[in-house]
Parts: C-alpha cells; structure tokens; sequence
C-alpha cells in the first residue's frame, strides 16, 4: 500500500481516535455537553428509564459512552484498515448526526457562531475524507500505469 495513503488514512481518523478517547476519559463533561442539546422524545421516556434502571447511568451517561465508543473504535478501525468502509459509513452517521446537533452555527451568534461554523467547516471536510473510505474501503487508489 502506499505511504502517503497510509498517512493520509491515520491523519484523517486521529480527531476521530482522540476526540472518543477524550469524551471516554471525562464521561460526566461529555454527559454535559450531550443533556444540553438532546432530550428524550416523551414517547422514549420509558425505555430511557429502563435503560436507567439497568445500568445506573444516566441516558446522557449512556450517549456519551456510545459517542466515545464510536469514535475511538471507528477511528482505530480506519486506521488500521479494518472494516473500512463498514467503519466510515458508521463514522459519517456520527458526523453528520453531531454536526447538525452541536455545531448549528446558524442558530447561534457572535464568537459562539464564528467558533461553531469553524467547527461545522472542519466536520464537512472530514465527512468528505470519510465518503472516500466508504468508496474505497481497505483498498488504495488505482494509479494509472496500473490501469
């Protein structure tokens, strides 16, 4: 496989590996973060509180150990070049999803909308390295002279 494929395959999954492993490491701050922007449809309510029941955690708990997890293992696969393209497709969802609820610049105004729309561009231009992964999967570009 190629070098520069390589690199350029573990440069653009690190955020990914690194973000996962941060939320992981700080569970409650993640948690915080998430019981900001998302609540449970009325129509969950019950099974979030059997998920609650079950585990001890919090629903925001539970959504950060999965944001976390996703990331971090999503990340690790891609790099590793395994499960690639099941692991970019998996990783786009979780893009696009944290994207739209975290990084909503429009709603927003002054530094918070200059730093989300920073964060929303940044999000944009990974899902776009992810979209290849899901077309390529585990395999390099054909070069030319090999065509």
């Amino acid at each position: 496989m190629h070098i520069i494929f390589v690199v350029g395959r573990v440069l653009l999954v690190l955020i990914f590996i690194i973000s996962g492993a941060e939320k992981l490491l700080d569970i409650s701050g993640t948690a915080a973060m998430i019981d900001k922007v998302v609540t449970v449809p009325a129509a969950l309510s019950g099974f979030a509180t059997q998920l609650r029941d079950m585990s001890g955690l919090s629903v925001s708990q539970l959504l950060a150990i999965l944001a976390g997890t996703v990331e971090l293992v999503g990340g690790l696969l891609i790099a590793f070049n395994i499960g690639t393209r099941g692991a970019a497709f998996v990783l786009v969802l979780f893009t696009i999803a944290a994207t739209l609820l975290f990084h909503d610049f429009w709603n927003m105004t002054g530094s918070a909308r200059a730093d989300n729309m920073v964060h929303f561009m940044k999000n944009i231009t990974a899902l776009g390295g992810l979209f290849v992964f899901v077309v390529l999967g585990s395999r390099p570009p054909v070069h030319e002279e090999q065509v």
